[in-house]
């Protein structure tokens, strides 16, 4: 239902506006204060809002001008008896979306609401549609990233597979997205799996599928990621992480082009171009003997290397301005920028959780700050990170350093979330039951820790 809040001093206009709302099957809420009114928009939810311009105390432009500054998105339909041009051009520069002077017919009142209710919509439809877009938006300017994208633009035209390396959290899916949305499979699918979030045991009905009755819980067919992505593009990251055992059945699918879904009984032929990402040296660990050598000549035709953000500081500021915006957009918050000196502090540092890091801190930033972002606020907060100006942590050789590290980074971040795993997994940029496993191998007690956390 539609709910309308009445700002007015005059009882009767509130009484003759709220019956109208009513009749027409809307909820209307009646304040006689803009002060009041303030409050209640601030606290609750309304589709829609009409204020008298001119009462006692605040009056309607005075409440227009606070609503804006503390980034109050719903829509402001102002209304007066004693309309002047004036007053409805500074009513309009102050964000109301209409201006109707008193007396009101019920009709020009019911026809504002709806052109007010459908403007709203098609904005939060293109609010979506940008938020959508923008978080999966390459930005950049970098020599760098110029190499990485002149390799995308080569590449993504033929059929051949894509093998795109570097560390985590530099982006490696946006580039796989940049290259199926450049071929011309661009209107098919593109489906996405991160091989070392899937268990092993349940990885095989995930990429093939399953019939209904194959294993104990398959209540019904389930159709795998290739035949999802048929037509389209299929993404596996962290391709290093795939068991041993689903290797062969991969190679094999991708020689032979057709699956059969655990229980089948009958091969289907796909026609799913493959890009794998992987954080991992691969040619290391086919040396190991953990990544089968046949399978890597299958998918390492044409490799691309993601730069790490410290090889790619002259995107660090367009980055930080993009992730402030998408951020600020999707929580209905004020847009806010950086300071030069806050710009600065960011390209210094060396992040080693990569972009993903940095979209992380950007957000952090803002939740700390209501006003334009300064390099004290960015000093402070990089300064609780585990990795800061002076290299690694602890002494002695490279491998412990590396592991004190790791455990100093962990455990700062799983106090800025509060020991609660799911933030904290994010923040880092692992799945979950990897930042288990990650606690496991460096001792970390996640409830002792929990524990002690609040105690202190």
């Amino acid at each position: 239902m539609t709910r309308v809040l009445i700002v007015d001093d005059d009882q009767t206009t509130l009484a003759s506006l709220s019956r109208a709302f009513r009749l027409a099957g809307m909820e209307a809420v009646v304040c006689d204060n803009a002060t009041r009114a303030i409050g209640l928009i601030r606290n609750e939810r309304f589709d829609l809002v009409f204020s008298d311009v001119v009462m006692p105390g605040k009056d309607g432009l005075s409440m227009l001008a606070d609503l804006r500054d503390i980034g109050v998105t719903t829509p402001i339909i102002m209304i007066s008896g004693q309309a002047t041009v004036d007053m409805a051009v500074r009513a309009t520069r102050l964000g109301a979306i209409d201006f109707l002077e008193k007396p009101i017919t019920t009709e020009k009142l019911l026809l504002t609401v709806d052109n007010a209710l459908r403007l709203t919509r098609l904005e939060e439809e293109n609010r979506q549609l940008r938020r959508r877009v923008g978080r999966h938006e390459l930005v950049w300017k970098s020599e760098a990233m110029r190499r990485v994208m002149a390799q995308v633009d080569r590449v993504a035209p033929t059929e051949s597979r894509v093998c795109i390396l570097g560390e985590t959290g530099t982006g490696k899916e946006l580039v796989a997205r940049a290259v199926h949305e450049r071929s011309p499979r661009r209107e098919r699918p593109f489906v996405t799996l991160n091989c070392a979030a899937v268990p092993s045991e349940l990885i095989e009905s995930e990429l093939f599928g399953h019939e209904k009755g194959a294993f104990t819980g398959a209540a019904a067919r389930h159709l795998g990621k290739f035949e999802q992505a048929h037509g389209g593009t299929l993404f596996l990251d962290e391709i290093g992480d795939m068991p041993p055992s689903m290797q062969a059945k991969l190679l094999r699918l991708l020689q032979e082009g057709e699956l059969e879904r655990i229980g089948g009984e009958r091969p289907i032929v796909v026609n799913t171009r493959v890009i794998v990402a992987t954080h991992r040296d691969l040619e290391a660990i086919v040396r190991k003997g953990t990544f089968r050598e046949d399978l890597y000549h299958r998918i390492y035709v044409f490799p691309v290397l993601m730069p790490a953000l410290r090889e790619r500081t002259d995107d660090i500021p367009l980055l930080a301005g993009h992730f402030a915006r998408l951020v600020a957009e999707q929580n209905g918050w004020k847009p806010r920028g950086f300071t030069p000196e806050a710009l600065e502090a960011l390209s210094r540092y060396a992040w080693p959780g990569n972009v993903r890091e940095l979209r992380n801190i950007v957000e952090r930033l803002l939740l700390l700050t209501d006003d334009e972002i300064d390099g004290a606020i960015v000093r402070e907060v990089l300064s609780s990170r585990a990795s800061r100006e002076g290299g690694m942590v602890g002494t002695g050789p490279l491998a412990d350093r590396v592991t004190a590290f790791e455990r100093e980074a962990v455990l700062a971040e799983l106090a800025a979330h509060g020991y609660r795993a799911t933030e904290t997994a994010r923040a880092l940029g692992l799945e979950r039951s990897h930042l288990y496993k990650k606690c496991q191998q460096l001792g970390i007690d996640m409830k002792a820790e929990r524990g002690a956390g609040v105690e202190r």
